[in-house]
């Protein structure tokens, strides 16, 4: 029984299982395998890094798992929901309420303040009234400590300001599950640490985080890290939660560590 128990409470854990699970893109008569039968789960409350080079398909299944794109074979449970057999409504309504997405180009409007950007997710949700958007928008603008930046407008933000500001768009919904697509691949050094410590710190507080990067020293700062290459996961690697913010050493293709 208590066996029973424990398998049921790590089943109602897991926000994302995907197994077998493919990607075919296809051009006229070509058919070009992008990812391929990949098994892969994450928990809540882990911190998850998917590095790879550029055309490995880290950010083609970082796509598929927010619900843009979809597999064209294999099995994705998201919540416990099986996402291929949702209608696309379905889709946009499970997307809007537990997905948070950070791009690497912020994807601000630049017509809009700063509160107006962070507050345009809630636009999608039933239930949130208008008069709640701006007491919302400065909620999660203090805690990415913008809170002086309500009514700035994107071109009066440096870039990590930016990106900052679309953490706290990501964050609106209160998300069961953070994206992030290269999160600091528009930054400098300095913006780039700001923007990793914050991600860091959303994580202790008990977020969900999925990060896909090129970069072995950002993906260092992850719980799990994870290497994909021609469509494949060839390495892996947990780390303990007292050194997940250190620099890890680099996961190499299993290719090349043979070779080594």
């Amino acid at each position: 029984m208590a066996e029973a128990n424990n398998t049921a409470t790590h089943q109602a854990e897991t926000l994302i299982d995907i197994r077998q699970a493919s990607k075919v893109f296809t051009q006229g008569k070509l058919q070009l395998p992008v990812l391929q039968a990949l098994d892969f789960q994450v928990t809540r409350g882990e911190f998850v890094a998917i590095e790879g080079r550029s055309g490995s398909g880290k950010s083609t299944l970082l796509s598929i798992i927010g619900l843009l794109d979809s597999f064209s074979a294999g099995e994705y449970l998201l919540l416990g929901q099986s996402v291929p057999g949702l209608s696309a409504y379905q889709h946009s309504v499970l997307r809007n309420r537990h997905i948070g997405w950070i791009f690497q180009n912020f994807n601000l409007i630049s017509s809009m303040t700063v509160a107006e950007n962070v507050s345009l997710p809630l636009r999608y949700l039933a239930g949130v009234k208008a008069a709640e958007y701006r007491s919302r928008a400065a909620q999660v603008l203090a805690q990415v400590e913008l809170s002086d930046k309500l009514d700035a407008y994107p071109e009066q933000l440096s870039g990590g300001q930016q990106q900052r500001v679309a953490i706290a768009r990501a964050l609106i919904t209160n998300p069961s599950l953070l994206l992030a697509d290269e999160p600091t691949g528009n930054l400098d050094s300095q913006s780039a640490e700001i923007v990793m410590n914050l991600l860091s710190k959303l994580h202790q507080d008990g977020a969900t985080v999925l990060m896909v990067t090129h970069d072995p020293q950002l993906a260092a700062r992850a719980q799990r890290r994870l290497y994909l290459a021609d469509g494949q996961f060839v390495a892996t690697a947990t780390q303990p939660t007292a050194v997940v913010a250190a620099t890890a050493s680099v996961i190499r293709p299993a290719t090349e560590q043979r070779a080594s």
